[in-house]
């Protein structure tokens, strides 16, 4: 299976009074989906399979780092190498999981890979205008001509060599900078700006398992301000709790700037997760994380029964009964042990198989030998089973349960030992089900 590798790069905000996110506060967002993030020139690269189980599949990841990726001003390309992805997020292109990774990069430009377009013009001179072209070249030809990279950059971007980069790692602090590419007049209009920081910030504590009690929005005058107006300006909000929600920070956020007047136009603001502390996240686990000794299955009962209601908890009960689809039946849980033990039933001559099919399966015979993935070979047997005309159907037209077989332990030459049966009701006299596998 092909691994997801997706490239992330910046892109202009709607605002034209925003700057683009730099690619060090685009790789921090990424963390919080992977620990495997690099920054590759203008790029983060992240590697995310190690982390679809955690997030509910593949798709759920993919769409989850997309939505996010739009809400702070970046695009997503996706491939099965780093490299490859970083080519087709040049390009525009989102999406190189489809098709095959060579049929996709051989028609891309030079300019695409950073080591092939350092010899753009040397390539373009011998009729070389795609990475399929290049590809196409002598190797040999290749290292002698131009620098290793190229090559190792070609092989690494159709999945040919593996990649190596050096992954980015969480700081111990979160402080975000914005700078706004036109003068902010009013307090409320920095909301927009402090927003995007607001995500990058939730993606740090994410990360880190920690949640902001309290956080600062500073914001620096424009240089073209009066004297009396000062640098700038700060406020600090705070929770009742520490938490991670981007909604709550921005709303509570925006209370304070409706409240607060600049003093002069701003130029740039920054965010810092001023205070931090653990966040007790509720475990979703049905296991009990320290069970007692001795004690772990009835505790992880108590907690499956408590979260999934008491009806969802059920366990094998035997029943006093030889006949196979009868011998035991599901109770709920806190049906005392003791009283399950006490329904014992006749021990059975013959071994009894792991899985039974909810109905018998007839099967072919050639030369009255039962076939089965090939002709069957009878080991054991037969035991015979006879009885339940005490269990009635509910319906008026029901008919009796009883059932009058010769029981045998047979090996099939493909599918493994079997429990088979022979029919001894009248009006088929050599009729040969199957009942059962052994696991």
């Amino acid at each position: 299976m092909p691994a997801h590798w997706a490239a992330l790069h910046p892109v202009q905000p709607d605002s034209p009074s925003h700057s683009p996110i730099d690619a060090a506060s685009l790789g921090i967002w990424a963390l919080q989906f992977t620990s495997r993030v690099a920054l590759l020139e203008e790029a983060v690269l992240a590697e995310v399979d190690a982390s679809a189980r955690l997030f509910g599949g593949m798709e759920r990841l993919r769409q989850s780092m997309e939505d996010g990726a739009a809400e702070i001003g970046a695009r997503i390309a996706w491939a099965p190498s780093g490299l490859a992805a970083l080519a087709l997020g040049r390009n525009g292109r989102s999406d190189g999981m489809g098709l095959p990774l060579a049929r996709v990069l051989d028609t891309l430009p030079l300019s695409s890979l950073t080591q092939v377009a350092v010899h753009e013009a040397t390539l373009a001179r011998i009729g070389c205008r795609t990475l399929g072209d290049v590809r196409a070249l002598p190797r040999g030809g290749l290292v002698r001509r131009f620098d290793t990279a190229l090559l190792t950059a070609l092989d690494q971007a159709y999945g040919l060599r593996p990649e190596a980069y050096n992954w980015l790692t969480l700081p111990e602090s979160f402080s975000a900078r914005l700078e706004f590419m036109s003068r902010v007049e009013t307090a409320p209009g920095l909301l927009f700006g402090a927003h995007r920081l607001l995500v990058q910030m939730a993606a740090w504590l994410c990360a880190r398992r920690l949640g902001a009690s309290a956080f600062t929005l500073r914001w620096l005058h424009d240089a073209m301000r009066s004297r009396d107006a000062g640098s700038g300006g700060e406020i600090t909000i705070r929770t009742a709790q520490p938490m991670q929600s981007v909604a709550h920070f921005a709303r509570l956020l925006s209370e304070h700037l409706a409240r607060t007047k600049l003093l002069a136009p701003v130029g740039d603001i920054e965010l810092i997760a001023t205070e931090v502390a653990p966040v007790v996240e509720n475990s979703r686990s049905l296991l009990p994380e320290t069970p007692s000794k001795g004690a772990g299955i009835a505790l992880a009962l108590e907690r499956i029964q408590a979260r999934l209601g008491a009806h969802c908890v059920r366990s094998a009960a035997l029943c006093p009964d030889h006949r196979l689809e009868w011998m035991q039946r599901w109770e709920g849980a806190a049906v005392p042990r003791s009283a399950r033990a006490s329904a014992s039933t006749q021990v059975p001559a013959l071994p009894l198989p792991t899985w039974i099919l909810k109905e018998p399966m007839r099967l072919c015979e050639r030369e009255h030998v039962p076939i089965y993935q090939g002709r069957l070979q009878m080991l054991l047997g037969p035991d015979r089973v006879e009885g339940g005309w005490w269990h009635r159907p509910e319906g008026e037209d029901a008919q009796p349960l009883n059932v009058q077989r010769d029981y045998w332990l047979a090996l099939s030459p493909h599918a493994g030992v079997l429990w088979v049966f022979q029919e001894r009701l009248a009006g088929d006299q050599t009729a040969w089900f199957l009942h059962g596998h052994f696991g």
